[in-house]
């Protein structure tokens, strides 16, 4: 079951444009091994939003999930830079701290910071 955790990538947000996002950690059922994974889009008008199709899809893994907060991306493109700030007023705050580490694998060539503000 480890290996479901293996296959699920770490971070998919939308490639450009500011836009919500949420921190969950997955774990295997009955088990204490978990990873935490950065999901974001601005097809979600809330946080639930992004949470409702995360869930399933890694129920289906075999997988149990929990969101641990939330924020906001702004993802320039152009020049190469992520912007992680706010929170979400379901689940509140994550810890964009360690969102930011997870970004900062897969997109290694970017300038990536955060901040509390709110906008």
């Amino acid at each position: 079951m480890a290996d479901a955790l293996a296959k699920v990538p770490d971070v998919e947000i939308d490639p450009a444009g500011t836009f919500k996002y949420i921190l969950v950690r997955i774990n295997v059922k009955d088990g204490d091994v978990h990873k935490d994974i950065v999901r974001g889009t601005k097809d979600a008008k809330y946080h639930n939003n992004i949470f409702e199709k995360v869930n399933p899809a890694m129920e289906a893994l075999g997988l149990e999930c929990k969101c641990l907060g939330g924020g906001k991306i702004e993802h320039n493109t152009d020049n190469k830079t992520l912007r992680v700030f706010g929170e979400s007023t379901g689940f509140g705050k994550a810890d964009h701290s360690v969102s930011v580490e997870k970004m900062k694998t897969a997109f290694s060539d970017y300038e990536i910071t955060w901040s509390d503000d709110t906008e």
